[in-house]
């Protein structure tokens, strides 16, 4: 999951829950809301009838009755006055039932004692806590909707927001990661950002990569230098050891030892060579440009490695399309390519066993060949080494250079070829090129 989108679910979900706890805690707050306005509004009240009480007396209310009681048309409001003990005091504000024109209604009470002249009376100034619970539904659904409008824009100039600022980033894995083929031939260009981060994070890829494209054309140099100086002594030595062979005078032992002398410097010819052949492909030394029928190609390897197949008895079954053309290809690299394949599933292939060479399409489309046989497997723990220059599996220690399937690797990667190995201890391999 890419960081923007990662970032845009955390910012997300932070709100929609910041939300749902608002709305649960909606109810409380519009409560409490409501009931400090109430409290604030019975003050004010207080202060008025009391302010009208000092400038006018008890009569403007009293008007010749012993006490006052007043309420508004919906019974929302009411107003009493009446007097009370000299010991009586109070000044408080809470919930009281009072029963109203045969109706018990439920308010919020100021009750306040004050004195006037000699007597001492009681004011009580009500406000019914009914009607504020009718509004807590549509002040939550106005609330609801009001941030939901919030969520909706703020997520959208997050969204614009996270993406200017992870826009280097972007930049730096598509130029750096993504889209960087190696070795990198191309020179590695900055991205520009104000974000320290990533700059720093770009500085470093490049001195990384940098270093890597050092150390491999080095490796690369030593590797096409030390092949091609090895190849003139090691002919030259391997033609004294015949002229040497060739000398009548020589005893049979002598003989022996100067053949298996031969053998090895056979070996070594042979692996200075392999290591020429990638060092060459590795420094695009080879052209590629030919077209080339697989069904062919494969016939003529098939026929030149016939002999072997019958040394072990083995089936070959050759089910390529006779049209299958490879194209804008080097025809030698690619019979090298195969041919060290199917030579090794003829070297670790069971007596009387069968090796399928077959094509058609991967699940993404992409034409593959794949190369099968019945032999002895590869361990899970070697897959990853196999294509390792000088690497052996556990099952074949004793054989081999450890160069084959390195020269495979070279020139399928050369060719832009993806190439993939499954197996199975004593069940047998496959390869697959796509």
């Amino acid at each position: 999951m890419k960081l923007s989108t990662k970032l845009t679910l955390f910012i997300t979900s932070s709100k929609l829950v910041v939300v749902l706890l608002f709305l649960l805690a909606l109810p409380f707050l519009i409560k409490q809301i409501e009931s400090r306005y109430t409290t604030y509004t019975l003050k004010q009240q207080k202060k008025k009838v009391l302010s009208i009480i000092q400038k006018n007396g008890l009569d403007y209310y009293f008007q010749g009755d012993d006490t006052y009681g007043s309420y508004t048309m919906l019974k929302e409001e009411f107003v009493a006055l009446l007097p009370v003990a000299d010991k009586f005091k109070m000044d408080t504000i809470a919930d009281s039932k009072r029963l109203i024109e045969n109706d018990t209604l439920d308010y919020k009470v100021l009750s306040y004692t004050f004195k006037q002249g000699n007597k001492n009376y009681l004011l009580e100034i009500g406000k019914t806590t009914e009607r504020s619970d009718q509004y807590n539904k549509p002040l939550q659904r106005f609330a609801l909707y009001i941030l939901l409008a919030l969520i909706v824009i703020t997520i959208l100039i997050d969204l614009t927001f996270i993406r200017i600022i992870i826009r280097p980033l972007s930049r730096i894995i598509k130029t750096k990661l993504l889209n960087s083929k190696f070795p990198f031939k191309s020179e590695q260009k900055r991205i520009i950002t104000s974000t320290t981060d990533f700059k720093y994070l770009d500085e470093s890829l490049i001195n990384l990569m940098n270093q890597i494209n050092d150390a491999f054309y080095k490796e690369r140099e030593f590797t096409s230098n030390a092949s091609h100086e090895l190849m003139t002594p090691i002919s030259v030595l391997q033609s004294k050891m015949e002229n040497l062979l060739a000398e009548e005078n020589l005893d049979e032992k002598s003989s022996i030892a100067i053949v298996e002398m031969m053998k090895t410097v056979s070996r070594l010819k042979n692996i200075t060579s392999s290591l020429l052949l990638i060092s060459r492909i590795e420094n695009d030394q080879y052209i590629k440009k030919e077209n080339v029928n697989l069904f062919m190609l494969l016939s003529e390897i098939t026929d030149e490695i016939g002999h072997r197949l019958e040394e072990k008895h083995l089936q070959i079954h050759l089910n390529v399309s006779q049209e299958s053309i490879l194209k804008n290809v080097n025809r030698d690299l690619i019979f090298q390519l195969f041919f060290n394949l199917i030579h090794n599933a003829i070297k670790f292939n069971r007596e009387r066993g069968s090796i399928t060479i077959e094509d058609g399409k991967s699940n993404s489309g992409a034409y593959e060949i794949r190369i099968s046989d019945t032999g002895i497997g590869i361990p899970p723990a070697d897959l990853s080494l196999i294509f390792d220059r000088f690497k052996k599996t556990n099952l074949n220690e004793d054989v081999g250079f450890g160069l084959g399937l390195a020269i495979v690797k070279s020139i399928a990667v050369y060719h832009n070829l993806k190439i993939e190995v499954y197996s199975e201890i004593n069940k047998g391999s496959t390869f697959k090129i796509s």
